[in-house]
């Protein structure tokens, strides 16, 4: 009943407040719009009901889509091209069915949908209209009051109807600017996109995935983003807020691109792009199916291809580089250049692009930072990193000096540029790491390990956890009776004094397990650590490595 209480509360505020909004109301083509959301409502009612086939969903999405599409631009004077009508048709139905893929957890599509539905209304409300932002509003309204009854542990559901109403309401508002542009590339589509990062990105990643794995792409299962969150051992609530913050990090990419101008902000929409990916070549490594699943893809003529693309990365990592060349010494020019100077410089930097591509692209690989991992990127990985990022910009400056005698550049562009790379490969590089420590800081599964001793043996005790999350320990404290180790920070560990601070220590973190780091630790220290355990029902263990 959540999705009708959702429906409801849409169509009557909407038909409340919206004739105080327009009072032209039947000659308004945004009535096309609330209709075509009713549809999908008795679509996703009769689906509730009868279950319907996965085909007779879709195909009943693409006529109501179809119908739409001519509601908003049926002027035979003014007619939409052939590729326009086809793409926003199927944008209609793949919207719908990613709101109703999206609901596979509690509170997650309604949170997301009010998220993308705010920022639809308040970036696109002059292109979209009064009415259609009435509706929005209206819908993100309807939305709050589900999510109170909807929050883990849910007491209400929306089924097929809500998701399927909401996803309508949403393409249908969504398609008005872009149909508006009679272009042959919208630019507005790009503002959209962003803003429907998170229903957009589930789809395509379970899509993608269950093909890849020889699944149905119809067949339900725990693999979209948000199982994958809660495999990684973060909670249910902590899955859904991470999504919800990539939605709000979508509509606040969509905000710069609207403030700086869609297409000089383009390279932010390449950067956005980029996060988006690395998370989900992050999310697609864990696991989701069982062993079996992956046998037709291992029988795929393809498989070569893509287990190269999937463990080493080689391909990944130089289309990786090229977007973020190319974005970073574009910003270099924005922040060092504005205004008519902006304007001047621009064709140095486009005619200037290709030889910094390429002068780049060989420093980083005569570097060696293709033969590195992500997975153990460290302190000596950002040196090979400073040394390819050198390297090509003095190779840049050096073929700018050449061919255009440096004439109409700017050393501090160049130095600007070099340090942006820097700071984006490193961050690129060291994500999958930050990635699995995030991960396992919150799992829920893991054990919080305190761990006696912050020397040698116990930073190699720390490391090892952090390298294997098979372990399932978590390291959150150490306890060293060095005094000049206290209130410090080891490898991302407190240091929280000596004994005396044992018991303290681990009520305030809640610790599961002990581990003794070094065997100088015992005697009447083992004996007094293993006492305050006791009393706490605190298990504890001594790590001991050997060489054979």
């Amino acid at each position: 009943m959540g999705g009708v209480a959702i429906a409801l509360a849409t169509v009557v505020g909407f038909a409340f407040i919206v004739p105080r909004v327009d009072a032209d109301i039947m000659q308004s083509t945004w009535l096309a719009i609330p209709v075509a959301g009713i549809a999908m409502f008795i679509v996703g009612v009769l689906d509730d009901r009868l279950q319907l086939t996965p085909l007779a969903k879709l195909v009943s999405s693409l006529i109501i889509g179809a119908f739409l599409v001519f509601s908003l631009a049926r002027r035979p004077d003014d007619a939409l091209p052939l590729t326009h009508t086809l793409v926003a048709t199927i944008w209609f139905a793949g919207v719908c069915h990613a709101f109703n893929l999206l609901d596979n957890m509690d509170g997650l599509a309604a949170g997301v949908a009010v998220v993308a539905a705010g920022f639809l209304a308040w970036l696109l409300g002059p292109s979209i209209g009064a009415a259609i932002v009435v509706l929005l509003v209206a819908l993100c309204g309807a939305l709050i009051g589900f999510l109170y009854w909807n929050r883990p542990p849910a007491r209400l559901f929306m089924g097929d109807c809500g998701s399927l109403f909401i996803g309508a309401v949403i393409a249908g508002a969504s398609l008005l600017p872009v149909l508006q542009e009679r272009t042959p590339f919208p630019w507005t589509s790009i503002l959209v996109v962003v803003i429907l990062v998170v229903p957009l990105f589930d789809t395509a990643f379970v899509l993608v995935l269950r093909r890849l794995a020889g699944r149905s792409a119809t067949r339900g299962g725990t693999d979209h983003v948000s199982h994958r969150l809660v495999s990684l051992g973060f909670s249910e609530r902590s899955a859904v807020r991470i999504l919800y913050l990539l939605g709000i990090v979508g509509g606040l990419t969509a905000l710069a691109l609207v403030m700086g101008g869609i297409e000089q902000m383009i390279p932010v929409a390449a950067l956005f792009a980029v996060l988006v990916t690395l998370v989900g070549i992050y999310l697609a490594r864990v696991p989701a199916y069982s062993a079996q699943d992956f046998k037709a893809l291992e029988r795929s003529p393809l498989a070569p291809l893509l287990k190269d693309l999937t463990f080493k990365w080689h391909a990944g990592e130089v289309m990786l580089d090229l977007t973020l060349i190319t974005a970073c010494y574009y910003f270099a020019y924005r922040l060092r250049f504005e205004g008519e100077d902006l304007n001047r410089f621009l064709p140095y930097f486009t005619a200037s692009l290709p030889v910094v591509l390429g002068c780049k692209l060989a420093s980083l690989y005569g570097s060696g930072l293709y033969q590195r991992s992500w997975e153990t990127f460290s302190l000596r990985d950002i040196a090979v990193v400073v040394r390819g990022v050198f390297m090509g910009s003095l190779l840049s400056v050096l073929a700018a000096a050449y061919f255009y005698r440096f004439e109409g550049f700017s050393r501090v562009v160049f130095i600007i540029d070099g340090l942006l790379l820097m700071i984006a490969i490193v961050a690129t590089r060291a994500s999958f790491r930050s990635m699995s420590l995030v991960a396992a800081a919150r799992s829920k599964r893991s054990r919080r390990v305190l761990v006696y001793g912050a020397g040698a043996f116990g930073q190699l005790i720390v490391r090892e956890m952090r390298a294997n999350p098979d372990w399932l320990m978590n390291p959150v404290v150490f306890i060293d009776d060095d005094p000049t180790k206290v209130h410090r920070w080891i490898m991302g560990v407190p240091v929280r004094g000596s004994l005396n601070q044992l018991e303290p220590a681990m009520r305030k973190y809640k610790v599961d397990e002990v581990i003794l780091s070094s065997p100088s630790i015992n005697g009447s220290i083992e004996h007094t650590i293993r006492e305050v355990c006791a009393l706490r029902e605190c298990p504890v263990r001594r790590l001991h490595m050997s060489i054979s």
